[in-house]
């Protein structure tokens, strides 16, 4: 994931190959809202973390392309990527989570699906079908017959 803290100190490792450096990441400590009472109004423990996808050294243009891709709804117009996390009271939990949550992101936007070979149905499988269709009209037939 990152280094031994997992706080991205020196840089988050996303994929195989691809690591983006700390110097491209934006963090910054905010007030969280809702409940919590005065512990959550008055202490900046929500985490927000930013990174531009477009302006990226960890990235080849095939990767970029992927991600922007299929993170389309995720990054704004100029190619931020915003991750919050508030879900602990520590800022350093919030933070932790805030670096996994784009690395499990990113490394899933870059996993090339493999192509579908398309196949044919087998020769028994073709017989049943026709075989319950026959059966099926036949049993409406004498329905038919009956009335």
């Amino acid at each position: 994931m990152t280094d031994e803290r997992g706080d991205g100190a020196s840089g988050l490792d996303v994929a195989p190959g691809v690591r983006i450096p700390a110097s491209e990441l934006q963090v910054e400590a905010i007030t969280g809202g809702g409940p919590g009472g005065q512990h959550v109004n008055r202490s900046a423990t929500r985490i927000s973390l930013r990174w531009n996808v477009q302006r990226s050294s960890a990235l080849t243009g095939d990767q970029r392309t992927r991600i922007l891709a299929k993170l389309a709804s995720r990054v704004d117009s100029e190619g931020w990527i915003r991750i919050v996390s508030g879900e602990f009271r520590s800022q350093h939990q919030n933070r932790r989570a805030a670096f996994e949550r784009l690395s499990s992101i990113v490394s899933r936007s870059l996993v090339v699906q493999k192509k579908r070979r398309p196949t044919k149905p087998t020769k028994a499988s073709v017989e049943r079908r026709l075989n319950e269709k026959k059966q099926r009209s036949e049993k409406k037939r004498n329905r038919r017959a009956e009335d």
